[in-house]
């Protein structure tokens, strides 16, 4: 077992993740109740886009204006509800790898995006849980989940196999 997997120094590593989840459903909480409307972010954004420095590269330009601003209908029920999720999720340590993925990520956009705020940390953490592996989820739903399902999905590829074996015999 490597020294970050050891259930002592996991502690830090849940005090971590539960942190990150409680920012992330902070943010996804807010936007939910109130409406949330991505177009003006989306906007000030392009903003940002121009200028002697801009702050968002000329491809980011171009995926808001074609793709981001067209659909920004589902980026307003996208973005509140991942965020929420993604707090829930990291909170509770279930599905954590595909909650630390989805937070980076989100966090990486909003960064290309133009917006510092709090970004960076939040990125920084995510990225670092992601490297710490089994060792961000052993105090967390996952240390039985993952067990759970490795399991019973071995138990039925042994039988799939089984039943080929079977097949091929009698064939």
């Amino acid at each position: 077992m490597k020294w970050w997997e050891n259930e002592k120094v996991s502690v830090v590593w849940t005090v971590l993740r539960i942190w990150l989840g409680i920012q992330w459903i902070g943010g996804g909480w807010h936007k939910v109740q109130g409406g949330f409307d991505a177009s003006g972010f989306l906007q000030g954004a392009l903003a940002k886009a121009t200028g002697e420095t801009p702050a968002v590269q000329a491809w980011y330009e171009t995926f808001l204006e074609s793709f981001a601003l067209p659909n920004v209908n589902i980026f307003n029920i996208l973005i509140p509800w991942g965020e929420l999720l993604v707090g829930i999720g990291l909170i509770v340590g279930i599905a954590t790898v595909p909650a630390l993925l989805a937070a980076a990520f989100m966090n990486l956009n909003f960064l290309l995006a133009g917006t510092i705020s709090t970004n960076p940390i939040l990125f920084t953490v995510a990225i670092i849980l992601l490297f710490v592996g089994k060792g961000a989820y052993i105090w967390g739903g996952d240390r039985f989940i993952i067990p759970f399902v490795k399991e019973h999905f071995l138990q039925k590829q042994q039988q799939l196999g089984q039943k080929k074996n079977e097949k091929a015999i009698a064939n």
